[in-house]
């Protein structure tokens, strides 16, 4: 198997696990790349994103060094936080998608905690 199979595996286990206890909350995905990070909370049942937030945005570029860090991560996960709170979502499943729980993928959730959503 190749590493995208792997990781569309992992992917895919994850997002199970997420229907099962979803109990009708949405989700709260993060994409990582080596240079960026983004952010969306997505109400699978309706199909609409929304809240996102990523580090690609001119106010977040202005103000971080790099968007590769846990800095950023934990930024964007309160800004995320924010912009759902606004939207009236308070409790989220979070969705780490292939990624493992750890550096910048837990700095953006602990981010998204101090912002305000439970999960």
């Amino acid at each position: 198997m190749s590493k995208s199979d792997l990781s569309d595996r992992r992917k895919a286990r994850v997002r199970l696990a997420i229907r099962k206890n979803a109990g009708g909350r949405p989700r709260l995905s993060v994409f990582r790349s080596s240079k960026q990070i983004y952010a969306q909370v997505i109400d699978d049942a309706r199909g609409v994103t929304l809240a996102s937030a990523s580090t690609l945005e001119k106010s977040n570029r202005e103000g971080l060094k790099t968007g590769a860090d846990k800095a950023a991560a934990e930024q964007i996960g309160k800004l995320v936080a924010q912009r759902a709170v606004e939207a009236g979502v308070t409790e989220v499943v979070f969705d780490r998608g292939a990624y493992m729980y750890h550096g910048r993928v837990k700095a953006l959730a602990d981010g998204a905690r101090e912002g305000g959503l439970k999960f």
